[in-house]
């Protein structure tokens, strides 16, 4: 990986016809830069450079002192430096009793003034992460914090900036959610934003995430979809089978595109055996139940399909259990596929032959 370019040391307004670029950090982990920095082909700098973006400052990125980090912003207030992006990773800070003290600059200010401040100077804002979208796991509890989103404070509009609010651009704060974040995710909604591209509300979906990977569901392309359809449930982390119906998942109602392009071109909570989360949704961190549980009434999973009448899922249910392969059936409650495709028929085959 390329070392990070001192972008900021120059008093320009930016490399000619480049859009830039500035990430600050609040209330969170750091996850997302993380995720970010696992971007391959083309790695993190190679795609900025190829979308146009000159990267200003990243805290964990740039090289920059706080002195120099402060005369940059100097530089954006007066005009001399432009702001095309302004990214946020991590929840915004209020507390304590609103007054943003939690999180300080080195002048001493709020960073809470400051990112009010430069959203409207951005021509685009856009929150990293489900913490920067929605408050996240930084508001879960009894949020001492009084952590919330830029433009939503859990699922209600409002937040820091407010539900009206639109950067010069036009769009309202663009969420990029999920925690943490997928790379493409990110690298592909900043290039359409450095290339003017994600330009109308049509761009995003109802709780202003790019649709780009929320026209998904994480359930598509599940490697455990052949058990969803017959419903061989797994009862055991470990075990084969679908996780919805006993294990929490998610995967039905979660919108995001994971199975699809996966992390390091192979990678995701299901293929890892982890159910999912739906941790790109708002609140997704207090779910009222144990994460890993699929809470049931009457015996029938409250998790279902989003998109689907509960009465259909339940009859089809019953259907698909009743012809469940016995390979299924076995492999589901299985640590190991113990019988292979078509093993039934060689045998009953074996069987037949045997009696002639």
């Amino acid at each position: 990986m390329n070392a990070p370019v001192n972008h900021s040391a120059s008093s320009g307004n930016g490399t000619q016809g480049r859009a830039t670029l500035l990430w600050l950090q609040s209330g969170g982990c750091g996850g997302c830069s993380m995720s970010l920095l696992n971007a391959e082909l083309p790695h993190l700098f190679d795609a900025l450079a190829l979308a146009g973006i000159e990267l200003l400052w990243h805290p964990s990125l740039s090289e920059e002192s706080a002195d120099e980090f402060m005369a940059l912003i100097e530089r954006i207030r007066s005009g001399a430096q432009r702001l095309d992006i302004l990214c946020l990773e991590g929840s915004v800070m209020l507390g304590p009793e609103g007054t943003g003290r939690f999180h300080l600059l080195p002048d001493g200010r709020p960073m809470m003034e400051l990112i009010r401040e430069l959203a409207q100077l951005a021509r685009h804002v856009v929150a990293v992460g489900t913490c920067a979208a929605y408050g996240g796991v930084t508001a879960a509890g009894g949020n001492v914090a009084e952590a919330c989103g830029l433009q939503y404070d859990g699922a209600q509009p409002g937040g820091l900036l407010g539900a009206d609010f639109r950067g010069r651009g036009g769009l309202p704060v663009v969420n990029i959610s999920g925690c943490p974040v997928h790379p493409d995710w990110v690298l592909d909604a900043l290039a359409l934003l450095a290339a003017d591209e994600m330009a109308q509300q049509r761009d995003l979906d109802e709780l202003a995430r790019p649709r780009a990977y929320t026209d998904h569901l994480v359930h598509h392309g599940c490697p455990r979809n052949e058990y969803y359809e017959f419903k061989a449930s797994a009862e055991a982390f470990g075990q084969q089978g679908c996780m919805m119906e006993n294990l929490g998942c998610l995967g039905t109602q979660a919108r995001a595109d994971c199975n699809i392009r996966p992390w390091n071109g192979g990678g995701s909570c299901l293929k890892g055996g982890y159910a999912c989360i739906n941790c790109t949704a708002p609140e997704f961190e207090e779910p009222r139940h144990a994460f890993l549980e699929t809470p049931k009434v009457a015996g029938i999973p409250v998790g279902l399909p989003t998109d689907m009448p509960k009465a259909w899922f339940v009859a089809l249910a019953s259907l698909a259990k009743a012809a469940t392969p016995e390979r299924l059936k076995r492999n589901a409650v299985a640590e190991s596929v113990e019988m292979p495709p078509g093993a039934a028929q060689r045998r009953r085959a074996g069987s037949e032959g045997g009696g002639r």
